[in-house]
C-alpha cells in the first residue's frame, strides 16, 4: 500500500510554496534587509534562497542526472544560490520569484514518469536515495527555512498566519479548519 505519491508530493509542494508566499507577504518590505544574527541570511536571502532550490533539482535530476553524488561539486550550486541572494530585488520580484519558481517546479514534477522518480542516486558515504526522496527532501528543506522565516516574523512583532488562523478557530467557535 502506497499513502505518500508523486500526487501527495506535488499537493504538499504547492501547500508549503503557498505557505512561504504567505509569511512573505506578511513581512514588511522595509524589513527584508532584517537578519537575525550578523552570519545568518536576511528574509529576502531565505526567501530568494528557497526560490533556488527548485533550479537546483531540475539541475540534480534533469539536467545533470547523474547515478551518484559522490564527488559532486555542491560548492558550485551554493555559490549560484548566494549570488541570486545578494542580487537587489523589490518583495513584489521575490513574491513573484517564489511563485513562478514554485509552480514550474510543481509542473515539472508532475511530468517526471515513475521510473525516474524511482531512480536511485548514490549519496555521499556510499548510502542511496530515491530521486523521489531527494525531492521530498526539498519540500522538507524549504519548511526548515520558513520555519526560520516564522522565527524571523516573531523577532519582527508579527504573529505568523497559521498562529492567526489558529487563534481565529480558538476565539470563534469555528470546528478547525473551518477558517
Amino acid at each position: 500500500m502506497n499513502f505518500y505519491g508523486p500526487r501527495q508530493l506535488i499537493d504538499g509542494m504547492r501547500t508549503v510554496r503557498r505557505n512561504t508566499i504567505r509569511i512573505a507577504e506578511d513581512i514588511p518590505e522595509s524589513e527584508y534587509g532584517y537578519r537575525p544574527a550578523p552570519d545568518s541570511r536576511s528574509v529576502a536571502e531565505t526567501l530568494v534562497h528557497i526560490a533556488m532550490l527548485a533550479p537546483a533539482d531540475r539541475f540534480l535530476h534533469e539536467e545533470d542526472r547523474r547515478p551518484s553524488l559522490e564527488g559532486f561539486d555542491f560548492g558550485e550550486l551554493i555559490k549560484r544560490s548566494q549570488l541570486e541572494e545578494k542580487r537587489p530585488r523589490s518583495k513584489s520580484e521575490i513574491i513573484e520569484l517564489l511563485r513562478a519558481e514554485g509552480e514550474h517546479s510543481a509542473q515539472w514534477v508532475e511530468e517526471l514518469p515513475e521510473t525516474l522518480l524511482s531512480e536511485q542516486v548514490r549519496q555521499r558515504g556510499g548510502a542511496s536515495k530515491s530521486r523521489f526522496e531527494m525531492l521530498l527532501g526539498s519540500k522538507e528543506h524549504e519548511m526548515h527555512h520558513r520555519g526560520q522565516l516564522m522565527l524571523m516574523e516573531r523577532l519582527l512583532g508579527i504573529v505568523p498566519h497559521l498562529t492567526r488562523n489558529r487563534q481565529t478557530v480558538r476565539t470563534s467557535g469555528l470546528p478547525v479548519g473551518a477558517t
